[in-house]
Protein backbone atom coordinates (compact mmCIF):
# COMPACT_ATOMS: atom_id res chain seq x y z
CA UNK A 1 0.00 0.00 0.00
CA UNK A 2 2.55 2.66 -1.01
CA UNK A 3 -0.19 5.22 -1.84
CA UNK A 4 -1.75 4.89 1.61
CA UNK A 5 1.65 5.26 3.26
CA UNK A 6 2.41 8.34 1.16
CA UNK A 7 -0.91 9.87 2.19
CA UNK A 8 -0.17 9.17 5.87
CA UNK A 9 3.29 10.67 5.53
CA UNK A 10 1.89 13.81 3.84
CA UNK A 11 -0.74 14.17 6.56
CA UNK A 12 1.89 13.77 9.29
CA UNK A 13 4.10 16.38 7.58
CA UNK A 14 1.17 18.83 7.33
CA UNK A 15 0.36 18.28 11.00
CA UNK A 16 4.00 18.84 12.00
CA UNK A 17 4.17 21.99 9.84
CA UNK A 18 0.95 23.28 11.39
CA UNK A 19 2.20 22.65 14.91
CA UNK A 20 5.48 24.46 14.17
CA UNK A 21 3.53 27.35 12.64
CA UNK A 22 1.33 27.64 15.72
CA UNK A 23 4.43 27.62 17.91
CA UNK A 24 5.90 30.51 15.87
CA UNK A 25 2.63 32.43 15.99
CA UNK A 26 2.32 31.92 19.75
CA UNK A 27 5.90 33.13 20.22
CA UNK A 28 5.12 36.26 18.17
CA UNK A 29 2.06 36.99 20.31
CA UNK A 30 4.04 36.46 23.51
CA UNK A 31 6.84 38.72 22.24
CA UNK A 32 4.19 41.42 21.76
CA UNK A 33 3.12 41.08 25.39
CA UNK A 34 0.19 38.70 24.99
CA UNK A 35 -0.47 35.74 27.25
CA UNK A 36 -1.64 32.61 25.45
CA UNK A 37 -4.81 31.45 27.20
CA UNK A 38 -5.80 28.57 24.93
CA UNK A 39 -4.44 26.60 22.00
CA UNK A 40 -6.56 24.55 19.63
CA UNK A 41 -9.88 25.21 21.38
CA UNK A 42 -12.32 22.78 19.79
CA UNK A 43 -16.08 22.68 19.91
CA UNK A 44 -18.84 21.54 17.61
CA UNK A 45 -18.85 24.94 15.89
CA UNK A 46 -15.18 24.78 14.93
CA UNK A 47 -11.66 25.33 16.23
CA UNK A 48 -9.74 28.35 17.46
CA UNK A 49 -6.01 28.09 16.92
CA UNK A 50 -4.85 30.58 19.56
CA UNK A 51 -6.66 32.68 22.15
CA UNK A 52 -4.47 35.36 23.72
CA UNK A 53 -4.90 38.29 26.07
CA UNK A 54 -3.01 41.49 26.66
CA UNK A 55 -4.57 43.77 29.24
CA UNK A 56 -8.21 44.12 28.36
CA UNK A 57 -7.85 42.92 24.74
CA UNK A 58 -8.71 39.37 23.75
CA UNK A 59 -7.26 38.17 20.44
CA UNK A 60 -8.63 35.18 18.59
CA UNK A 61 -5.80 34.24 16.23
CA UNK A 62 -6.14 32.06 13.16
CA UNK A 63 -2.79 30.58 12.12
CA UNK A 64 -2.42 29.84 8.41
CA UNK A 65 0.50 27.81 7.07
CA UNK A 66 0.79 27.29 3.36
CA UNK A 67 3.66 25.85 1.37
CA UNK A 68 2.64 27.78 -1.75
CA UNK A 69 1.28 31.25 -2.41
CA UNK A 70 -1.21 30.22 -5.12
CA UNK A 71 -4.65 31.80 -4.97
CA UNK A 72 -3.60 34.64 -2.69
CA UNK A 73 -1.58 32.66 -0.17
CA UNK A 74 -2.31 31.73 3.41
CA UNK A 75 -4.00 34.93 4.57
CA UNK A 76 -6.44 34.86 1.64
CA UNK A 77 -7.45 31.34 2.62
CA UNK A 78 -9.41 32.73 5.58
CA UNK A 79 -12.58 32.88 3.55
CA UNK A 80 -15.94 34.26 4.63
CA UNK A 81 -17.04 30.72 5.47
CA UNK A 82 -13.94 30.15 7.64
CA UNK A 83 -14.52 33.50 9.35
CA UNK A 84 -18.08 32.44 10.26
CA UNK A 85 -16.77 29.20 11.79
CA UNK A 86 -14.22 31.14 13.82
CA UNK A 87 -16.92 33.53 15.02
CA UNK A 88 -19.24 30.65 15.99
CA UNK A 89 -16.45 28.88 17.90
CA UNK A 90 -15.59 32.20 19.58
CA UNK A 91 -19.19 32.64 20.72
CA UNK A 92 -19.09 29.13 22.16
CA UNK A 93 -15.87 29.94 24.03
CA UNK A 94 -17.26 33.21 25.39
CA UNK A 95 -20.44 31.57 26.68
CA UNK A 96 -18.30 29.05 28.58
CA UNK A 97 -15.83 31.63 29.94
CA UNK A 98 -17.94 34.59 31.06
CA UNK A 99 -14.99 36.67 32.26
CA UNK A 100 -13.54 36.65 28.73
CA UNK A 101 -16.90 37.73 27.30
CA UNK A 102 -16.45 41.09 29.04
CA UNK A 103 -13.34 41.90 26.99
CA UNK A 104 -13.23 43.45 23.52
CA UNK A 105 -12.36 40.79 20.94
CA UNK A 106 -10.17 41.18 17.87
CA UNK A 107 -9.74 38.57 15.13
CA UNK A 108 -6.18 38.36 13.80
CA UNK A 109 -4.53 36.14 11.20
CA UNK A 110 -0.91 35.07 11.69
CA UNK A 111 1.09 33.58 8.84
CA UNK A 112 4.41 31.96 9.82
CA UNK A 113 7.12 32.43 7.20
CA UNK A 114 10.48 30.79 6.59
CA UNK A 115 13.20 31.79 9.01
CA UNK A 116 10.83 32.31 11.94
CA UNK A 117 9.20 35.54 10.71
CA UNK A 118 5.45 35.88 11.21
CA UNK A 119 3.18 38.03 9.09
CA UNK A 120 0.57 39.39 11.49
CA UNK A 121 -2.68 40.82 10.17
CA UNK A 122 -4.40 42.61 13.03
CA UNK A 123 -8.19 42.95 12.87
CA UNK A 124 -8.22 40.72 9.77
CA UNK A 125 -12.02 40.61 9.89
CA UNK A 126 -14.87 41.86 12.04
CA UNK A 127 -18.15 40.41 13.26
CA UNK A 128 -21.11 41.95 11.48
Amino acid sequence: MPAARDARERAAHRQQTGRAGEDSAAAALEAAGFTILLRNYRCRAGELDLVARRGTLLVIAEVRCRAREDYGGAAASVTYRKQRRIVRASRHLLTRHRALALLPVRFDVLVPRAGGAVEWIEAAFEVR
